[in-house]
């Protein structure tokens, strides 16, 4: 499987590549940014025998088989469409989109082309969260709530790696849409009522910088998220599922009771890394000829529910 990264030195596209190099059989033939010098560098480093800066540059070529795309989020669906147009299956980082109307394009085309696209959803993935889906689906657990907390520390528009970006990112459409979807798909339920509240907004960056959603299922699961770019102390998302028979605190891939004990997640899946395990599937996926676990069509719900929860702001 010969696979392009596009957006290839940004924070997650080195993840990508980190988490491709971990799986036999596949190899990254071509890599696209948006400075040619940059991406040179990064080609030649990682020993990649194409580097571009177009993604149209990287689709024609015969040695993709596929691509990856961790580009900034406001390109992203016209970007998946490129790649489906092309034939060439395509995994969108998280978000598929910033609104529910491109959100709504990608799976169209996916759906007239019939070419696979995947959205980036992670946490469907990591072993922490799978643990849980697996008590579900053997009819162990029953989630009654979920109280998450997603805190980050961006009063500068910088990206994972603390470098400076071109784009904003968004509390709403991008981190929110980690825990949208997981709810969703831990529930097996769609969301029927969601609501948020925002704080102000960035003087600049004109994106709110503080944010609380609630949400409830059919069933009467509910899910309270919390949400920051003002948080000064641990960084990252951290999950406290309450169900009928336990609790339950995940971080990232780690997972603990509700007393702090861990709880032994070897077996769950062939890696502890969640970004290796979505580009696993993906590739399977592919190379299968099934639909992924997070397609773009089963993501579209969470993406619905996001434009509900954007509405409730006004």
């Amino acid at each position: 499987m010969r696979i392009c990264v596009a957006g290839a030195y940004g924070a997650f596209g080195i993840k990508h590549l980190d988490a491709l190099a971990n799986i036999p059989g596949v190899e990254v033939t071509s890599v696209m940014g948006p400075t040619q010098e940059k991406i040179d560098a990064l080609a030649k480093e990682r020993g990649i025998g194409h580097a571009a800066t177009t993604l149209e540059e990287c689709v024609a070529r015969d040695d993709v088989d596929a691509v990856i795309l961790a580009t900034p989020t406001q390109m992203h669906a016209d970007q998946a469409i490129t790649c489906m147009e092309a034939g060439k299956p395509v995994l969108i980082e998280i978000p598929m989109a910033d609104s529910l109307e491109d959100s709504q394009r990608v799976v169209d085309k996916q759906e007239e082309t019939g070419v696979l696209a995947m959205a980036g959803q992670v946490r469907r993935f990591n072993p922490s969260h799978q643990w849980i889906k697996n008590k579900i689906d053997a009819g162990e657990l029953k989630v009654l709530q979920m109280d998450v907390q997603t805190y980050f520390m961006r009063r500068t528009n910088t990206n994972a790696k603390g470098e400076p970006r071109s784009w904003t990112d968004h509390l709403l459409w991008h981190h929110a849409c980690h825990t949208v979807d997981l709810f969703q798909y831990q529930t097996g339920e769609t969301v029927s009522e969601a609501f948020g509240l925002e704080g102000p907004h960035h003087p600049e960056l004109d994106i709110a910088m503080d944010m609380s959603i609630g949400m409830k299922t059919p069933k009467g699961a509910i899910c309270t998220l919390s949400l920051s770019f003002n948080n000064d102390g641990p960084f990252g998302t951290f999950f406290r599922y309450i169900c009928d028979n336990g609790t339950y605190i995940a971080r990232y891939d780690d997972l603990f009771d509700g007393n702090e004990e861990p709880i032994d997640l070897s077996g769950v899946a062939v890696s502890d890394n969640g970004i290796e395990l979505i580009d696993r599937e993906f590739i399977e996926a592919i190379q299968e000829g099934r639909d992924p676990n997070g397609s773009v069509a089963q993501v579209l719900p969470a993406m619905a529910t996001l434009d509900k929860i954007e509405k409730s702001f006004t």
